[in-house]
């Protein structure tokens, strides 16, 4: 590493202290949702393969919620696995589906955060579900960021499932079509979906320079503020992080008021 370069690490984490000292935790999000997008990218611009980068961006993802717990950030939804990334060649999904299960893995026996799956687990190769369990269960206790991981996660999906969810539950209690029309409401589907009892994500943060949602948390994101970052995400630095909590602590959230 030559002097330019070293020069400009020093002056990007002098910058950083100089944000996080100015970072006001009472303003802080207390749920992010992350749409970890840019791993192939990263990794065809650094002459690597796409399980290099998709690699390169599950060690970033402990770090990022490293940087959660010092700001007080209290839930984090992590977008890993998308219902669409299943229409990827085998040869990138197979090992794109172990990467992500050696991050469930590693998030449950850290210690610190509560493992929560969020996504349709049906469409989850048994191994998965099965590590998914485990991590839920072996976190359950602990009083750290409850982290979700969103796997086979697609944001329409949820809703079909939280409706049919709740059609279900109706019928058990013998509640007729007619009735549950009538009663029927939005804190009624709410409690179907996979974050039920959760707070809805204050901000929404998307690397790689992509502008939309694609899908992600259509229902719980109607009043949240979106982040959207240049970098890939295997190279989302910690100033990059202070940058997206101080715009939000900026914003004057008004709700339609």
């Amino acid at each position: 590493m030559n002097l330019r370069d070293n020069l400009r690490r020093l002056l990007v984490r002098v910058y950083a202290r100089r944000v996080e000292g100015h970072l006001d935790h009472d303003q802080v999000p207390k749920h992010i949702g992350v749409i970890v997008d840019g791993n192939r990218r990263w990794a065809k611009a650094a002459g690597s393969t796409a399980a290099q980068g998709h690699r390169a961006g599950a060690d970033k993802i402990e770090e990022f919620l490293g940087w959660c717990s010092e700001t007080d950030v209290e839930v984090v939804t992590l977008w890993l696995l998308s219902t669409d990334n299943f229409d990827r060649p085998e040869e990138e999904l197979g090992p794109l589906l172990d990467i992500i299960e050696n991050v469930v893995k590693s998030l449950a026996a850290d210690g610190r955060w509560r493992v929560h799956h969020v996504g349709t687990p049906d469409i989850l190769p048994s191994r998965m579900q099965s590590v998914l369990k485990e991590a839920e269960e072996a976190t359950a206790h602990v009083d750290g960021i409850l982290v979700n991981c969103a796997i086979g996660y697609g944001g329409r999906q949820e809703i079909a499932d939280a409706v049919r969810s709740m059609i279900l539950d109706h019928a058990e209690k013998g509640t007729s079509m007619e009735e549950l029309a009538d009663r029927v409401d939005i804190d009624m589907i709410g409690k179907h979906l996979y974050t039920s009892a959760q707070p809805d994500p204050d901000l929404v943060i998307r690397t790689s320079g992509e502008q939309r949602l694609s899908g992600f948390m259509l229902w719980q994101t109607a009043h949240s503020e979106y982040y959207f970052c240049e970098v890939f995400w295997p190279a989302f630095r910690k100033v990059d992080f202070l940058r997206a909590m101080r715009d939000y602590a900026a914003r004057h959230r008004r709700y339609g008021g």
